[in-house]
């Protein structure tokens, strides 16, 4: 993901998918025009990159030349076309093959057709890399399309945002949700864990999303989801993660306009962190960071025995469940380590000290990404 200005783009288009294209379209050119020269016409400023790879592409002798119109103010296409460097060669008789780096409303292709109507060409022919089928508005025929694309900003390869972003030889196109952080919050019993994510939800005004709570809210309320979960469960399976994954969605789609999420209980393998990768880029989104709270296991120990004094679990009081309990966080949270470390986004945080000094440092780590 990139910042130009203000925004947020990720990534659509790679430069191979794009070498690609432009090959395509000029073997379909070249073949179609076979020993004629055409007059190949870039549209200023963003088709400089194409015009400089196709034309080194293009197997025979070519002429080239730019016109330069102005239709773009920021991310918005205006009705007020503006020519401001024009033709100088006659181009009477000309096949001339117009590049364009993208067209969407078709504004631009709207003047470029008045412009040549009075330059008796032989024959006018519109290639654009990348095309949105879903803006264009105009009857002028497209000859050659590269890239059929949906009707979102794109910057990169020669395409900007506010004067930036033309010189990325990839592809990028706008988050509609723009920058969220979204963790996921991982530790081991007695780890502090929903303590800290309290006071993370508070300071960065994330909603905390409890994988427990969200099954006893779907089962208690008998939701069609919660029945689904309880039919598993009453059986002794395990819930299936797209059933899981489902109710995470729900909660997901509550707080659309939510700044981020703190998922706490999930993901619990590889598969399930697969899947909320796939959720939250459904979402436009991503997790930003796995932050694992370090404690040693003595502590954790001490720590959870101290609390079955006052919170009546069962779990609490006994040193050989404790053990295993930890024993078990271990050996699940190792394979999602190792997941997160791929992408760089695990993160471990010494969770001993006091509660203060536990969050400073989570807060370091999060006001980073």
């Amino acid at each position: 993901m990139i910042k130009l200005h203000d925004l947020y783009f990720k990534p659509f288009i790679s430069e191979q998918e794009i070498d690609t294209a432009v090959q395509n379209m000029v073997d379909a050119i070249a073949l179609e025009l076979g020993d004629e020269i055409p007059v190949f016409i870039g549209i200023l400023n963003g088709s400089f990159m194409l015009v400089s790879d196709f034309v080194k592409k293009y197997p025979k002798p070519c002429e080239v030349t730019f016109i330069k119109l102005a239709s773009y103010e920021g991310v918005k296409s205006t009705e007020d076309i503006q020519r401001l460097i024009g033709l100088t060669q006659d181009l009477t008789g000309r096949t001339v093959v117009i590049l364009e780096d993208i067209i969407d409303s078709g504004n631009t292709l709207e003047e470029v057709h008045r412009i040549f109507k009075n330059e008796n060409v032989k024959q006018l022919l519109i290639a654009t890399l990348f095309y949105k089928p879903e803006a264009y508005d105009k009857d002028f025929k497209l000859h050659y399309v590269g890239i059929e694309i949906p009707n979102k900003f794109i910057v990169g390869y020669g395409l900007d945002y506010d004067g930036l972003g033309r010189d990325l030889p990839n592809v990028y196109q706008l988050k509609t949700t723009q920058h969220m952080i979204n963790l996921v919050l991982f530790g081991p019993p007695g780890a502090g864990k929903g303590t800290q994510a309290n006071f993370l939800k508070e300071k960065y005004d994330l909603v905390h999303i409890s994988t427990g709570d969200v099954f006893r809210y779907n089962i208690k309320n008998e939701t069609a989801l919660g029945m689904l979960a309880k039919s598993f469960m009453d059986k002794g399976e395990l819930v299936p993660d797209q059933v899981t994954i489902n109710m995470l969605n729900k909660e997901v789609e509550k707080n659309a306009d939510a700044k981020g999420f703190i998922f706490d209980g999930f993901p619990r393998t590889n598969a399930q962190a697969k899947a909320l990768d796939d959720l939250m880029g459904v979402k436009d989104s991503q997790i930003n960071a796995m932050v694992a709270l370090e404690v040693d296991d003595e502590v954790l120990v001490k720590r959870l025995l101290e609390r079955g004094k006052t919170s009546g679990r069962a779990d609490d009081a006994d040193e050989s469940i404790i053990r295993n309990r930890i024993k078990e966080y271990y050996t699940k949270t190792a394979i999602l380590k190792n997941y997160y470390t791929a992408q760089d986004k695990y993160f471990g945080v010494d969770g001993e000290g006091s509660i203060e000094d536990i969050t400073v440092r989570l807060n370091a780590v999060i006001d980073k990404l």
